[in-house]
């Protein structure tokens, strides 16, 4: 039997073809109340659209705990081998626009949440260990150079050179996005990264640094400039209908997760200040160790409600799971949970992909747009412990958990905005282009030539000199490239 038509409300509805008319050439009534929830209905369905990562795609499925982490952390999904923990997964570009080509040169997106008995962890990161910046008061800037030029509404090739020649410590990110990893093949055939430094801390109080690692077991797969090209004139969809393609046929997408794990006393004596995201950590000191699988096994049913509106933030921590000192970790921190506010509601945690599906949210926020609409999973309202909405009560509302505290961290300083530019910003990116073979480093030289060569000369120099700095044949390279397309 064919369900009935209805409005929101419920009310059957007649006739959804046509308006009600003064006649039947006559001008439209405005108590056609149908007609009127149809369209102010469509004129709100889309949300804004996020101002990074605004194009992406993503997928369920499960992180499979291989090594104990108990002496290192007393999060739930890191203790005994075999637990298997819930997880969504999306990947994304970073700087284009929702309707942008999946086959564009930009890091991409790697936000992956596990739904633990503790709440949702969230790593939100890159397909790169780096980014282009170690402090978060930079990155409005950066992004505007990456989106379109004010005046033109054109991207900037003179606007992104500009700022990378100013921010040495860029080159690291820039030397990656460049090479021949900087356009992946599909999401299933790269690398995801935390990037960021994070801390674990075990049940005797002892804190760890870590970062963490996902490593594709697909095999790592890349697109050349011209291969790119042609795919964004054929499918600017590519990525997203590769994925969710794979997990359709049941060829399940994994990846082997590793971190790094560093004493928390180490960092002191570190030769590199280890929560610089312009950095990574050299394996030989403190070498990758693999503690699960990731596994992506079920699409999502509706993208808008699951993959467009679900808000991943670095915010996510759980117990035993925590920051750094990381200034780009610290600015995140409340970037992104704030953007989803903004871009999704209050009340955003209260969707089903961003609900806690193992662990039900009791607290005491009330009110905004939305809420009530309930976690799925637990059966009533998230927070809606009785009618008690402050804390502490002696209404039997929900209580604090002191066993669950992070460890205390020592800081030490003046308060002060202190210069960064003291860091070495070129050996890693040196150290990275000398890995490269020759044809690596001709097509390094030939993409980045393509647009630095439209920027001022003033600009082109000072870029010179920064691949100078890393190395002297990197600089040449570059310069014989542009020199080509003059």
């Amino acid at each position: 039997m064919t369900e009935r038509l209805t409005t929101q409300s419920g009310a059957p509805i007649a006739d959804d073809q046509n308006s009600l008319s003064a006649g039947a050439r006559g001008g439209l009534m405005l108590q056609d109340w149908q007609l009127i929830e149809k369209l102010a209905h469509f004129n709100r369905e889309r949300i804004p659209e996020r101002v990074v990562h605004a194009k992406g795609s993503g997928a369920y499925g499960t992180f499979t705990l291989t090594k104990d982490l108990s002496e290192y952390s007393i999060a739930d999904h890191f203790r005994g081998v075999g637990k298997k923990t819930e997880t969504f997964l999306r990947f994304s570009t970073v700087g284009g626009e929702s309707g942008s080509a999946d086959a564009e040169r930009d890091p991409r997106g790697f936000a992956l949440r596990f739904y633990t008995a503790n709440g949702n962890h969230d790593i939100v990161g890159n397909n790169t260990p780096v980014f282009f910046l170690r402090d978060g008061i930079k990155f409005p800037d950066f992004i505007h150079t990456q989106k379109r030029d004010p005046k033109t509404n054109l991207k900037n090739p003179q606007a992104m050179w500009d700022f990378w020649s100013l921010h040495p410590e860029a080159l690291h990110q820039v030397t990656i996005l460049m090479s021949d990893r900087g356009i992946p093949a599909t999401y299933r055939h790269m690398n995801g990264y935390g990037s960021h430094t994070f801390s674990l801390w075990n049940d005797k109080g002892e804190r760890f640094w870590v970062k963490f690692h996902f490593k594709t077991l697909q095999g790592i797969k890349n697109l050349s400039n011209e291969q790119a090209d042609q795919l964004k004139g054929i499918d600017p969809d590519h990525a997203q209908r590769d994925l969710f393609a794979a997990i359709e046929d049941g060829d399940f997408p994994k990846w082997a997760v590793k971190v790094q794990i560093m004493p928390e006393a180490d960092a002191e004596q570190y030769h590199l200040n280890p929560f610089d995201l312009t950095k990574v950590w050299p394996h030989k000191d403190y070498p990758l160790m693999e503690i699960g699988v990731l596994e992506l096994n079920r699409n999502p049913e509706n993208y808008f409600n699951e993959v467009e509106q679900a808000a991943l933030a670095p915010s996510n921590l759980v117990p035993g799971v925590g920051a750094s000192p990381d200034k780009m970790l610290q600015a995140r921190l409340f970037a992104y949970a704030d953007a989803q506010r903004y871009r999704v509601g209050t009340n955003y945690n209260q969707l089903p992909v961003n609900c806690p599906h193992a662990s039900k949210p009791n607290h005491y926020q009330r009110g905004g747009a939305m809420a009530g609409t309930g976690c799925p999973f637990h059966g009533s309202a998230a927070g809606s412990a009785g009618d008690v909405n402050y804390g502490p009560n002696t209404q039997g509302g929900a209580a604090q958990q002191a066993q669950y505290a992070e460890p205390p961290m020592d800081l030490a300083g003046a308060m002060d905005r202190y210069d960064k530019t003291v860091e070495d910003d070129y050996a890693q990116a040196g150290d990275l282009f000398r890995l490269m073979n020759a044809d690596q480093q001709q097509a390094l030289f030939d993409t980045i030539a393509a647009t630095l060569s439209q920027a001022s000369g003033e600009v082109q120099e000072k870029m010179l000199e920064h691949f100078r700095q890393a190395d002297v044949a990197y600089a040449a390279g570059v310069k014989a490239a542009i020199d080509a397309r003059r």
